[in-house]
């Protein structure tokens, strides 16, 4: 499924933006929400995100051309194509370094859940008494 991507709505009293740069060339893979295009107006330099993750089949407005709001610069093919694996999930290395990550991180979440044990009948009793402390201050 192919997506436009367009420019976006320009601030308040802006007509027109200069496509500064594309961060991505035609066939490129890109992740939803990662930066695409610099536009730049008088006031403010924006950047138009991906509206979806797939590959940029088309770039239809060349740098340093002005465009716009609403003016179709792009074209997304959704979820086509790139460097993904067949089967759709992560890769080899991806998967390594979830692992690494998890690996470094359970020592911590040890430490974190002892440190809850530790401290979990205080917290219980702190309330209480705040409670009752409460319920005298309502009656005076």
């Amino acid at each position: 499924m192919s997506i436009e991507v367009k420019v976006p709505q320009l601030p308040e009293s802006v007509s027109d933006a200069t496509l500064v740069s594309w961060h991505k060339q035609e066939g490129e893979r890109v992740s939803r929400d990662e930066n695409l295009v610099d536009l730049e107006t008088d006031k403010v330099v924006l950047e138009v995100p991906a509206p979806a993750d797939g590959v940029l089949q088309e770039i239809r407005i060349a740098d340093g051309t002005t465009v716009t709001s609403g003016e179709v610069i792009a074209v997304l093919a959704e979820g086509e194509g790139g460097g993904e694996p067949e089967s759709g999930g992560a890769s080899d290395e991806d998967r390594a370094a979830g692992e690494k990550l998890e690996a470094a991180d359970a020592p911590a979440d040890e430490a974190r859940q002892e440190a809850k044990e530790d401290t979990g009948e205080e917290e219980e009793e702190e309330p209480d008494e705040s409670r009752e402390a409460g319920a005298s201050h309502k009656l005076s």
